[in-house]
């Protein structure tokens, strides 16, 4: 064999494997810029598709607090019964005052033994209309003492009512029959201002209901 065959056979090989490495090359450029260009878009956040889970709503649940039942309920107990009390105490104390009074009157007419007018004075001004003892103070202190019991909440004057019923009813036992008449005007004198109460918690509810309803549609 010649030099020049051997050096030609030996261009013709070096040329195929060149051109051989170079397809390589560029085979692996392609590929390589494929995947970086996935990834890129992956990366990238620019198309989003929503999970199932994404777009189902949860459903909060509600519990009742017990504990706070519990507390609300055994703070109403203790001020119904604080009403009851106050009734009872009030009602037997003026039937008290009133038997006092009329003793008083008694006991002058029969002429047994004498009161000094002091005395007198002071029985008569305890239950006079205004008096301390009278249908009116009485009666407001019962109704102001509700109120300061409930904080003025409308949906507890029927509470107050039926403690209060309760509490002339155990002063009527601890008085030891009917209690004077005194007692009776005070009762219903009371039960007049609650129904006052109520009737105008109705009044303060259906006003605020058309205030809410005017906001909503200014056209009514």
């Amino acid at each position: 064999m010649s030099v020049n065959g051997v050096t030609s056979n030996q261009a013709a090989a070096a040329y195929n494997y060149s051109a051989t490495e170079n397809v390589k090359a560029d085979t692996t450029v392609k590929e390589e810029t494929k995947v970086e260009g996935s990834s890129t878009a992956a990366d990238s956040g620019a198309v989003y598709e929503p999970s199932k889970a994404d777009t189902t709503a949860v459903k909060k649940t509600y519990k009742p607090d017990t504990n706070l039942i519990n507390k609300m309920k055994a703070d109403a107990d203790a001020r119904t019964a604080q009403l009851r009390s106050l009734v009872e105490k009030m009602m037997t104390g003026q039937a008290t005052a009133y038997g006092k009074a009329n003793d008083i009157w008694s006991f002058l007419r029969k002429g047994d033994f004498t009161v000094d007018p002091a005395t007198k004075k002071q029985a008569q001004a305890d239950i006079a209309e205004d008096g301390y003892w009278g249908v009116n103070q009485t009666s407001d202190r019962i109704i102001d003492f509700a109120k300061a019991l409930t904080g003025g909440d409308p949906d507890k004057i029927e509470d107050m009512r039926a403690a209060f019923e309760k509490g002339f009813k155990k002063a009527g036992k601890t008085w030891g029959g009917n209690l004077p008449d005194i007692s009776q005007r005070t009762y219903d004198a009371v039960m007049e201002k609650f129904d006052k109460m109520a009737e105008d918690a109705k009044k303060e509810t259906a006003a605020a209901a058309d205030k809410t309803q005017q906001a909503e549609d200014p056209t009514k």
